[in-house]
């Protein structure tokens, strides 16, 4: 298994192993530059169902796709980009901003009630804790 790139999300051709928090925000990253807030978001919404297809990833509530973790994680990943620059690529950035990679950051603006509904697993919902980030001119 080689090195996560858009090519590879958009093959399907992700390991579920190498699937990991980092690998999503490395592809959201990649998008990010390439697509903006907005095509990031269409993209990644995409290619994560396709991809848990492809990998027979259940749906259920604290599996499979999820609406409000990925909008959340792009809007906060996009704003610390335009906030902090978005460095050389994916493995500089995320090395430079390494609270990122805790999957708990979200814990911040959403109550487990809140995050884990099947309301926000289908759509997203704002967060009850907290807001999340926007950068002005920022999609």
């Amino acid at each position: 298994m080689g090195p996560i790139t858009i090519e590879a999300f958009e093959r399907c051709e992700i390991a579920r192993e190498a699937w990991t928090h980092r690998a999503h925000l490395t592809v959201a990253y990649l998008y990010l530059r390439e697509h903006g807030l907005e095509g990031a978001t269409d993209r990644m919404r995409r290619g994560i169902r396709a991809l848990n297809a492809a990998l027979k990833v259940p749906e259920a509530i604290d599996s499979g796709y999820h609406e409000t973790l990925t909008v959340a994680w792009l809007r906060i990943l996009d704003a610390m980009m335009q906030t902090h620059g978005p460095g050389a690529g994916p493995d500089e950035f995320l090395d430079a901003q390494p609270y990122l990679l805790n999957r708990l950051l979200l814990r911040l603006y959403y109550s487990r009630g809140r995050i884990m509904s099947e309301r926000a697993k289908r759509e997203f919902v704002e967060p009850d804790l907290g807001v999340l980030p926007r950068v002005p001119g920022g999609g």
